[in-house]
């Protein structure tokens, strides 16, 4: 039987990893700091020593600290002990295993050109502290010879993150978005757990991981607050307002360093141009992407339009 380490797997995307990696067999090994969906717990703080992955024949690493800090605060420092630090201490446990290191389509340089956007794309310039740990902790895995995937917005039962902090832009019925409709690719968790545990036969390097058709935005948005039972329209923002917006909200956060802006330039940069990613280099690898958001909505029993 192989046995599967899975770092996060009490969170939203390492949770999902290993109840699949279950489902198909696998012995599992929860790391982390609570106990995982299955398998066996190991405690592990990413901003402390290495893991113990005794036994383990695959290492998945999902471990993550996500968000948007402040610059300079301690949250921003929390993510660079955990998505960098906490890389080089899981790859030196590894010691040869093969690794998937789950990083996030947050790494490519914003900007125009994002249509289509191959592995290929630049790496740099990114707009928040995520962006650039995660863009520093995966050249660590690369180096190693792991293999990185990169998912974008990624969505799915028991996610804390993305369709939270939508619901809770919704104002009196009004939602409003910077810009104009854009199409952006989307990625459902449970494609990206069935690319994690694909992915261990892959040959080394940077992957894109989405859903197999981008989505148009303000259609996607209309489709999850339906299938949330929330009765909104939608309205747009014109896009140099709300980036001078995302610029004074990110200023006056610096009085407040422990939270969170209510909105930010990267934020405004997901969700106003188009960003869309070319999967086909993992589905050379024979992975295809099986669910979509019509199904996220189905299983909350909520109404989807096509895209």
């Amino acid at each position: 039987m192989t046995t599967i380490a899975v770092t996060g797997a009490s969170g939203f995307c390492g949770s999902h990893v290993a109840a699949l990696a279950a489902a198909r067999g696998a012995d599992v090994l929860c790391v982390g700091r609570r106990p995982g969906p299955v398998g066996r717990h190991v405690p592990w703080d990413a901003e402390s020593g290495p893991p113990d992955l005794a036994g383990a024949d695959l290492v998945v690493h999902c471990a993550a600290a996500v968000g948007d800090p402040v610059p300079g605060s301690p949250a921003e420092a929390t993510m660079r002990a955990v998505n960098v630090d906490g890389t080089a201490r899981l790859l030196e446990a590894a010691a040869g295993r093969p690794v998937v290191w789950v990083s996030s389509a947050s790494v490519y340089a914003p900007g125009p050109g994002r249509s289509r956007i191959t592995e290929d794309h630049p790496v740099r310039g990114q707009l928040n502290a995520y962006g650039r740990t995660k863009a520093a902790g995966e050249a660590l895995a690369l180096a190693a010879g792991a293999v990185v995937l990169r998912p974008r917005a990624v969505y799915g039962p028991g996610d804390p993150h993305l369709v939270p902090r939508l619901l809770a832009r919704v104002r009196a019925g009004l939602l409003l978005l910077p810009g104009r409709d854009v199409l952006l690719s989307l990625t459902a968790v449970e494609n990206l757990a069935d690319a994690c545990l694909s992915a261990a036969d892959w040959r080394p390097g940077a992957y894109n991981i989405a859903d197999p058709a981008p989505y148009h935005r303000d259609e996607a948005i209309r489709t999850v607050l339906r299938a949330h039972g929330v009765r909104a329209r939608i309205g747009r923002l014109p896009l140099p307002l709300a980036r001078t917006a995302a610029t004074a909200a990110e200023s006056l956060s610096r009085l407040r360093p422990h939270a969170e802006p209510p909105l930010t330039r990267y934020a405004v940069d997901q969700l106003a141009h188009t960003v869309v990613l070319d999967v086909s280099r993992a589905e050379a690898q024979g992975w295809r992407a099986e669910r979509t958001l019509a199904d996220y909505a189905k299983g909350l029993g909520g109404a989807a339009s096509p895209d």
